[in-house]
């Protein structure tokens, strides 16, 4: 059969990612390095990853989107074929609008079909730039000013977090900016949004576009920069590292790999898309494969309905698979099954943060369902390590190295910095990585310096050792971030803003451990001598003003007497850290008491080491009875907790 002249603009198809054989030890990882990686791996493009697998998959559904979070709730499929279909339809618009390989495509939208139109027909024109929308207008437009962003995508709705406002707000901010295209809500009827502001753009104008081919006629090389994708943005200035495809290919390819992803997995992936997690090892992986992703609502995991119908979701759509940040996976252990039936799942995968072993072990007794964890960052487009299934591993170990990847651990400098010192096995030290995942560098090359040994390997800043078995263990992290929901907050940030308080003579930022968001920011200060009297609220709100991003807003902030130091002289967070989950661990532990044993004596709280607290109750009739709650209250928490009682006489005893 004669091909068409779209077709044969078409690189060549190849077979959708397929796992080669199961991996169950570091042999296995090494025995696919056997074949040469140009052989094993010769799709150079995300592009070219959806061309095949809309041909191999067609009609089956590629994405599924929820409206509600009610599991009975009709949801709306998009197949690979449609899928595909509007890929080349955006690209195209994009082409018509002026886009080219080198120009940026910014994208502000929560969780939604369309964000997948922005993300692989971004790229297939030009370099997509994925944003936080809860960053503020001014980081935004600085990041986007920085990329040279032409086109912004962004939400026609409001949602929660001011979208489109934000959206109209960007375009006075950002000099390169000549469109924005509207992404009009779901359950917005047509032509309700009436005539659109000039350098607006409904994105439906892209049916007017060929479905069938790039008209450009853009032959993508493994190279060519695919996106931007920020750091953080809570961590002080926000850096752009650039990802070749060559980088979001591997990721997938290697994620297929280790966890033996097939056309019969579904999934729900509720992380954010802006964020690496979601849009590579969450999204891509999943598409190369055949596999069905579903969309959570707009809101994904921050929809607090989705959380709590989780489980029935599982059971609704046969979820195989389970991937959710560390605090995601607490939420989800108060969660009941209520009967709902999850056999189908055969694989949970976590990463963005260390996991407690409490949890890992109240996961696994609840649910049944091992937790395999995972290493990722920007820097190697999402994923570094992964545990796959069938491996279990404690807590903590995040897996094996990818094939064709490098891993060393090397002793720290008297700086805290990585040196040139390889440890052996159960060794902790810094982590380097090579990968052919690994990002083409920062847009700002002082910072692309910075993030590299002077012999070329990418320096993490995690901490941790390799076992005797290759797998990679994670220990803490050589830099004091806060780590809030996955957001990683730059203490210096808080401390900066409280800092400057006329009253305040030192001020130090930690993570206070919590439930739901893991960490939540809190800080300690101490007081210029002679002073004038200022309040722990005063200096709350005085900070607050100063934190532009409201995930690292401090909760609290309490005065010190002396700050503790090193022997150096240096602040010593680990103290203030105990200081924090005791502070956290009591105001929960006077909740209980108040509603349940007033009148009696109060527990005490002391730390027991890192991240551990002990709780001692007194001696009485409900002591007992007070222990068990307490216990029930404070397990969710990510740290260990060891509940005692006090008998009236003797030693303490566990409860």
């Amino acid at each position: 059969m004669a091909t068409t002249p779209a077709q044969q603009l078409l690189p060549r198809l190849h077979p959708p990612f397929t796992r080669s054989a199961p991996i169950r030890s570091l042999q296995d990882v090494q025995q696919l390095e056997a074949r040469p990686l140009a052989e094993a791996l010769p799709v150079q493009s995300t592009y070219e990853i959806f061309l095949n697998a809309a041909a191999a998959f067609g009609d089956k559904t590629a994405l599924t989107f929820l409206p509600t979070a009610d599991p009975a709730a009709e949801p709306i499929r998009w197949s690979y074929a449609q899928l595909l279909t509007g890929i080349h339809q955006t690209a195209n618009l994009l082409h018509h609008m002026g886009v080219g390989p080198q120009d940026a495509v910014a994208v502000l939208l929560p969780g939604c079909l369309e964000y997948h139109l922005a993300l692989w027909g971004g790229e297939a024109a030009g370099i997509v730039q994925p944003l936080n929308p809860m960053l503020t207008d001014e980081k935004i437009a600085a990041m986007m000013t920085l990329a040279g962003a032409r086109v912004l995508i962004a939400y026609g709705g409001e949602g929660d977090v001011g979208y489109w406002s934000k959206a109209l707000r960007l375009r006075a901010l950002v000099p390169t900016l000549t469109t924005v295209l509207r992404v009009a809500p779901h359950t917005e009827a047509p032509g309700v949004a009436g005539p659109l502001p000039a350098g607006v753009v409904d994105l439906a104008e892209r049916h007017q576009h060929p479905g069938d081919h790039l008209v450009s006629g853009r032959r993508i090389a493994s190279t060519d920069i695919a996106a931007y994708f920020h750091t953080g943005g809570t961590t002080g200035a926000p850096k752009l590292a650039r990802h070749s495809h060559g980088a979001q290919v591997f990721t997938a390819w290697g994620s297929v790999q280790m966890q033996g992803i097939t056309p019969q997995d579904v999934g729900i992936n509720g992380y954010p898309l802006f964020h690496v997690a979601g849009v590579l090892p969450g999204s891509l992986a999943a598409l190369s494969a055949g596999v069905e992703t579903i969309i959570p609502t707009t809101g994904l995991f921050r929809n607090r309905e989705v959380i709590a119908n989780y489980w029935r979701l599982v059971e609704r759509y046969r979820c195989t698979y389970l991937s959710a940040v560390p605090t995601v996976l607490a939420a989800l252990a108060n969660v009941p099954l209520n009967g709902a039936d999850i056999s189908t799942l055969r694989y949970c995968r976590t990463g963005a943060a260390i996991l407690a072993p409490e949890l890992a072990a109240r996961f696994e007794r609840l649910f049944g369902l091992h937790i395999h964890e995972s290493l990722g960052m920007t820097e190697m487009a999402g994923i570094s390590t992964i545990t796959p299934p069938g491996v279990n591993a404690p807590a903590g170990c995040v897996g094996w190295r990818l094939p064709y990847t490098q891993l060393r651990v090397v002793a720290l400098d008297a700086q805290g910095n990585a040196s040139d010192q390889d440890l052996p096995p159960g060794q902790p030290g810094m982590v380097l990585f090579q990968s052919p995942n690994l990002f083409s560098g920062f847009l700002d090359a002082a910072d692309t310096a910075r993030a590299f040994t002077p012999d070329g390997w990418l320096a993490t800043g995690d901490l941790g050792f390799v076992d005797d078995q290759g797998r990679l263990h994670l220990s803490g992290r050589s830099k004091d971030l806060i780590i809030r929901s996955g957001h990683n907050i730059d203490p210096k940030v808080i401390e900066d803003a409280l800092g400057a308080h006329p009253a305040v003579q030192l001020a130090a930022a930690v993570g206070a451990p919590d439930a739901y968001a893991g960490e939540l920011p809190v800080v300690y200060a101490t007081l210029v001598p002679g002073a004038q009297a200022v309040t722990e609220a005063e200096l709350l709100t005085f900070t607050a003003e100063r934190v532009d991003e409201a995930v690292a807003r401090p909760r609290w902030v309490q005065v010190l007497e002396t700050m503790p130091v090193t022997n150096v002289g240096k602040i010593y967070k680990p103290e203030l850290r105990q200081r924090a989950a005791c502070h956290t661990v009591q105001a929960l532990v006077d909740g209980v008491c108040a509603a349940e044993a007033a009148g009696q004596p109060r527990p005490q709280v002391q730390p027991e080491g890192d991240n551990a607290v002990r709780v001692t109750v007194p001696p009485g009739a409900q002591a007992d009875a007070l222990a068990a709650r307490l216990r029930e209250v404070l397990a969710p928490l990510p740290l260990t907790v060891r509940i005692t009682t006090a008998p009236a006489a003797g030693s303490p005893q566990t409860a």
